[in-house]
């Protein structure tokens, strides 16, 4: 009699991976998850190895928002999966969808005190979609096809699943084992709203003769920039973006706006919020007109109407509402465009005299540099293949103001978490899954030094990118906290960094690195980094004593 096929469940792991179109994961090596490893190289799956499990957490995010695809990290049980605790919490908070595959001591040991043990699936619980054991071989890629499915119910985020050692090396039967089938286990979940509320708000455009629309995350989770565009050219409408959600129209476009949003908020008639929730970014609703029709559009049911009251509210895909609103209004004899042109000249208005007070800054020669100088000329160096990353608190907020990313998809920055150390894993998956992409990235030097280590992992793969360090040698947004709270008496506690030279850094890694004082040396010292083909770090050094308005501005300061 034949023996029957064995399969191990790594290997199973490996092949519901591999259905779910999954070409690369992202590791650290232990003990409990080596045959995954072994599995990946039979299916083909690159394994790219870090020096840090949040790392390997913040690229599976990243890969997901630059892919349109789930990201998967795998890590060891124990302190390797509460390393990876922070980058599954940021997915969770920026609707990322990944899975996070944990280690665990043998079910054998169950409860006996084996090494690295702790309740993970406990642990990770409050902060994924889904969270589970898996308690037999033969369930291996049934569960992990589960996770993924469940990544997408609503908005999508993460999911952990926990494979405990002895499930994952044993071998069953291959018959006895079900492995779903690519494209034949999860549905569509892209809904485009009830159509009642679609031709309501079609009725509301129309009508408007101030309306402003933000567009946020979702819109390029649910790559709706084709509608949306539509949509705002259409209807002659002003439109707002943050988050992922920039780059939706480019610069230059008649309907980009950006520093003119307090202003629409308090002044417009009718205001649409695209796939942002009403959090801290949005003052919890607070700052929109109590005057304004106002109407929410998310993939969340949770989320709409939350923290305050709206007028309208749709639970759906953003590419199919804004299309279905944009051909709902397009048959009017009047879509109301044309009278619109005096509010959207008035929005303009408030953007240059914006951009006036800012420009003795921007076009600064002081030395130190100020940060409106060095985020200026970062984006004087940006082109359309420019994908660009933030990660920092004070120079990333002095960047959202003037960075501008030409096309959709390439801006990036943690998201509502506000997680510091994404930089360095964004840029490893954005680059090994773009590599036809340049890859900007600005970091608070702070930031760079959570995660910054994993630049050998850049320079191991090659993975060239461009780098700047905004450099005061301070945690600065925190700085300006404590003097405006304690005086500048106490200001430097706790928040003052050394005066680390990270060209260096970076030429010790094998990457390309150097320095600069002087701003009129940025920009050619970006374009030697682009240059090198290297992995680089461009160590700018800022001036300590400008903060961004943002920070100066934030209620927890106050």
């Amino acid at each position: 009699m034949t023996s029957p096929e064995l399969i191990s469940g790594g290997h199973l792991v490996a092949k519901a991976l591999k259905a779910e179109g999954i070409d690369t994961i992202y590791t650290l090596c232990g003990g409990h998850i080596i045959d995954i490893y072994d599995g990946c190289v039979d299916e083909g799956i690159e394994v790219i190895d870090v020096r840090h499990e949040q790392v390997a957490a913040h690229a599976a995010d990243a890969h997901a928002r630059v892919t349109g695809r789930p990201g998967c990290a795998v890590v060891t049980a124990g302190p390797g999966t509460t390393d990876a605790v922070t980058g599954v919490a940021n997915a969770f908070r920026a609707e990322s969808p990944m899975l996070l595959i944990g280690g665990q001591g043998a079910l054998s040991q169950h409860k006996m005190g084996s090494l690295q043990d702790l309740p993970h699936v406990d642990m990770m619980a409050p902060i994924t979609k889904f969270s589970a054991t898996v308690p037999d071989t033969a369930r291996v890629a049934d569960m992990v096809s589960m996770a993924f499915r469940e990544c997408y119910h609503g908005a999508p985020g993460p999911a952990f699943l926990e494979i405990p050692r002895d499930v994952l090396d044993a071998k069953v039967p291959v018959a006895d084992a079900r492995v779903p089938s690519a494209g034949r286990y999860r549905a569509s979940t892209r809904n485009g709203g009830d159509p009642a509320d679609v031709e309501r708000l079609a009725d509301l455009l129309v009508r408007s003769k101030k309306p402003a629309i933000l567009l946020g995350g979702q819109v390029w989770t649910t790559r709706a920039t084709e509608s949306a565009r539509e949509l705002v050219r259409e209807l002659n409408v002003p439109a707002y973006m943050n988050g992922a959600g920039r780059g939706t129209l480019p610069p230059g476009d008649p309907h980009h706006f950006q520093l003119s949003r307090r202003h629409a908020f308090a002044n417009a008639d009718l205001i649409i919020i695209v796939g942002t929730p009403f959090d801290f970014r949005m003052g919890y609703g607070k700052r929109l007109s109590a005057d304004a029709t106002v109407v929410q559009i998310d993939l969340d049911y949770r989320t709409v109407g939350k923290n305050r009251d709206i007028d309208l509210g749709i639970v759906g895909d953003a590419d199919l509402v804004l299309a279905s609103v944009a051909r709902a209004a397009s048959g009017r004899i009047d879509n109301g465009a044309v009278g619109r042109k005096a509010w959207l000249e008035e929005l303009r208005a408030v953007e240059e005299q914006a951009l006036a007070k800012r420009l003795p800054q921007v076009h600064s020669d002081a030395a130190p540099i100020h940060p409106y100088r060095l985020v200026h000329e970062i984006n004087e160096f940006l082109t359309e293949d420019s994908v660009y990353i933030g990660d920092g608190g004070d120079i990333v907020t002095f960047s959202g103001q003037v960075v501008q990313p030409k096309s959709p998809g390439h801006w990036m920055d943690p998201g509502p978490l506000g997680t510091l150390g994404v930089g360095v894993p964004f840029v490893l998956a954005t680059k090994h899954a773009r590599p036809d992409k340049e890859v900007v990235a600005l970091f608070g030097d702070g930031a760079f030094s959570l995660t910054g280590w994993d630049f050998e992992t850049l320079v191991r793969f090659d993975l060239p990118f461009v780098g700047i360090v905004g450099n005061n040698s301070s945690m600065n947004q925190i700085r300006y906290g404590q003097a405006r709270k304690y005086g500048t008496g106490r200001e430097r506690v706790g928040n003052t960094l050394g005066d680390v030279r990270y060209d260096e850094f970076a030429r010790m890694l094998g990457g390309y690195g150097e320095e600069v004082r002087e701003a009129a040396d940025i920009g050619p010292a970006l374009r030697r980094a682009r240059d090198s083909g290297k992995p680089s770090l461009i160590n700018v050094w800022v001036d300590p004593d400008a903060y961004a308005p943002g920070t100066m501005n934030q209620t927890m300061y106050k």
